[in-house]
């Protein structure tokens, strides 16, 4: 378990947690919003898939006290950059605070890593609440972009 240091609004501990035999089903059924599907997947089964199907994402369930509410994943790039991705939170608990927890909590985590490594992430363009979100939290455009995403880095 990763966390548990940070809270939603409504208090409950945001942990990051394994995805296991116990939690698959309630994480592959995390749904956004129908206006954020411009942005990310519309279950959470295609990022499951994802870091299933590849060496470079690991799936983690985002818990808030011992519900699923989302799901988010980490990999580590060639260059020793750690990175977060498939940010998922579902739409009935959105606006309460556990995204940001959610980034707090996995951004600590990875860079306490050996090395200190720099956390990065990417964004859609368009996709404002992201980019409040993630700079609040004090990642910084690079200028360079992914596809068609902007990459944000945060320095331990």
């Amino acid at each position: 378990m990763i966390g548990g240091e940070h809270v939603d609004r409504s208090g409950r501990r945001v942990t990051l947690r394994p995805v296991d035999d116990d939690n698959w089903r309630a994480v592959a059924d995390v749904a956004p919003r129908d206006d954020q599907r411009t942005f990310v997947a519309a279950l959470g089964a295609r990022y499951l898939l994802l870091s299933s199907r590849s060496e470079v994402w690991t799936s983690l369930a985002v818990y808030a006290d011992e519900t699923v509410v989302g799901h988010v994943m980490w990999g580590v790039d060639d260059d020793g950059s750690h990175w977060i991705g498939g940010m998922l939170i579902d739409a009935a608990e959105q606006n309460r605070g556990v995204g940001r927890a959610t980034v707090r909590t996995l951004a600590a985590w990875l860079s306490a890593r050996e090395g200190n490594p720099p956390v990065r992430l990417s964004y859609h363009p368009d996709n404002t609440q992201a980019a409040a979100l993630y700079t609040s939290l004090g990642f910084h455009p690079t200028g360079d972009t992914d596809d068609e995403e902007l990459i944000a880095e945060l320095h331990p």
